[in-house]
């Protein structure tokens, strides 16, 4: 039978791509889809689902913000393009290969779906993280309002271009909805908390406008 895209607790793992200082001037909508992120990273560790956190060549391009509440975290540094390292395989396999991921991020055209910037080079890449782990078969949930790129063009191409491709795309209130289910789950109202307020505007209106 078809996945419907159901997303559950069990067996999924939350993918935290390269959210770095030196990515903050240049991405649009940084602190927004920084605050979402945050806040999908802080209901997976009330659900229990794994997070795994990746920084693209950190000694150029800087530690992980401190804002996305991931200090605890191991960061698989890398200089590829895609977040399956051989440390995330075998942290994926440690974990029992999970069969669902739920990805936030930048950048969308590329590590998502990574602008690499050494000095004022930039070059656009593929939707590296998003294929690699379909090719897998595993499920894909894009959280759109945590995820950006350098250009709101780059991004809502991306963005377009992966649902082609068969990920599932939502937004950082439908994942912790999706995830508690029921008012009545023991932990409805931990996640309640964080919902108590709207999520920030990250202009995708024009994306789904379009569609």
């Amino acid at each position: 039978m078809a996945s419907i895209g159901r997303l559950l607790v069990k067996d999924s793992v939350l993918l935290l791509c390269d959210m770095q200082e030196k990515f903050r001037p240049n991405i649009v909508h940084f602190t927004n889809i920084l605050s979402n992120a945050a806040r999908v990273l802080q209901a997976c560790r009330i659900l229990g689902i794994p997070p795994i956190l990746t920084e693209q060549y950190p000694r150029g391009l800087g530690p992980t913000v401190p804002e996305l509440g991931a200090s605890d975290l191991t960061a698989h540094s890398k200089t590829q393009f895609s977040m399956l390292t051989e440390g995330v395989e075998k942290e994926l396999k440690a974990l029992g290969g999970p069969k669902k991921a739920i990805l936030c991020g930048i950048e969308a055209q590329a590590c998502i779906a990574i602008i690499m910037t050494f000095s004022h080079h930039t070059s656009l890449l593929h939707q590296c993280t998003t294929y690699d782990l379909l090719d897998r078969g595993m499920e894909v949930h894009i959280v759109a309002d945590a995820v950006s790129s350098r250009s709101q063009t780059d991004r809502l191409f991306a963005l377009s271009r992966l649902r082609q491709s068969g990920a599932y795309l939502t937004t950082t209130e439908a994942v912790l909805l999706q995830l508690v289910q029921d008012a009545k789950h023991p932990n409805f109202k931990e996640i309640q908390k964080l919902l108590a307020h709207p999520s920030p505007d990250t202009g995708l209106l024009s994306f789904f406008s379009s569609q």
